[in-house]
């Protein structure tokens, strides 16, 4: 069905100005470069449009009828609108301005992210980061669906329907309590850590699906006696007693001094990860979110 409401545009209403504010369609026609008959046809196009006279001829010019009035202050305030809305969203596409939505793992968030948003933000004041934390699985499936604009995971498995860039690596440790029979040894394989109580990750998280999967390599489960949101709460937990664990070398860094607990080398070729940056495209993301993405990719 289509509208009832006449289309107005923003050449005539523009052209409508500058013959009320020249004072004759041949001074509107030279000022916006276009020929005067262009200019005629677009004001009686115009006024067929809204069924009413907006223009009158004197001795002195052009002025407007009391329609006329009334349309020139409504098209002086669109088209100010109009530029208003040209200038900022040129902002956006320079980067000055906009938001962007970074779904994160935690080992992004406790490891990298918060000195490189700081640095990022600081270049760019205007830009803001939406920053959500959630498992490698889900922020794919949230990339996916246009719910984040970038995504931060562990590669394990990866969609098809997404483009992936370098970001960083990290390496998996066995941190234990400083008492436990584990902490006299500087390196263990993982099988030899499946005789012991764990601490784990959420479920679904991509570090403890890749433990449940060298555990079932080896016709082996792990021992779980308790399960925490964080690499935060896996230490305290682990300094208690409740069991070791298995975190990236640089989330748990921060806790060695302060904790009662001991890092120990894990044997494993899959303690080496790869952490990436996940896009629907990048072309098509927004400037601000190519900037982002650029600031934090490791291949630049």
């Amino acid at each position: 069905m289509q509208s009832l409401t006449p289309q107005l545009d923003p050449t005539s209403l523009k052209l409508f100005v500058a013959i009320v504010e020249e004072g004759t369609i041949a001074a509107a026609a030279e000022r916006e470069h276009i020929a005067a008959s262009a200019v005629s046809k677009r004001m009686s196009d115009l006024e067929a449009a809204l069924n009413t006279q907006l223009l009158r001829r004197t001795n002195k010019g052009v002025v407007p009828t009391a329609a006329g009035v009334t349309l020139l202050n409504l098209a002086r305030g669109v088209l100010h609108d109009l530029n208003d809305i040209f200038l900022q969203i040129q902002e956006y596409s320079s980067g000055v301005r906009g938001r962007v939505r970074l779904w994160a793992n935690i080992s992004a968030i406790n490891q990298f992210l918060p000195n490189e948003l700081k640095s990022f933000l600081n270049g760019h004041p205007n830009i803001q980061v939406r920053l959500e934390g959630s498992i490698s699985e889900s922020i794919m499936k949230a990339v996916a669906e246009g719910a984040a604009d970038v995504g931060v995971i562990t590669m394990e498995t990866c969609r098809e329907d997404l483009e992936y860039i370098p970001y960083h690596t990290d390496q998996l440790i066995v941190i234990t309590p400083k008492d436990h029979d584990l902490a006299r040894s500087r390196s263990v394989s993982f099988r030899e850590t499946l005789d012991y109580d764990y601490v784990g990750l959420p479920v679904g998280s991509a570090l403890n699906n890749r433990i449940v999967r060298a555990a079932n390599d080896l016709g082996r489960t792990t021992k779980l006696r308790i399960h925490v949101n964080s690499f935060d709460a896996l230490c305290l937990m682990v300094e208690a007693g409740l069991g070791i664990g298995i975190v990236p070398r640089g989330a748990a860094k921060p806790y060695f001094k302060g904790l009662r607990i001991r890092a120990v080398q894990l044997r494993e070729p899959w303690a080496d990860r790869d952490l990436k940056l996940c896009v629907r495209s990048y072309d098509a993301l927004t400037a601000a979110a190519k900037l982002l993405v650029d600031h934090l990719r490791q291949d630049k």
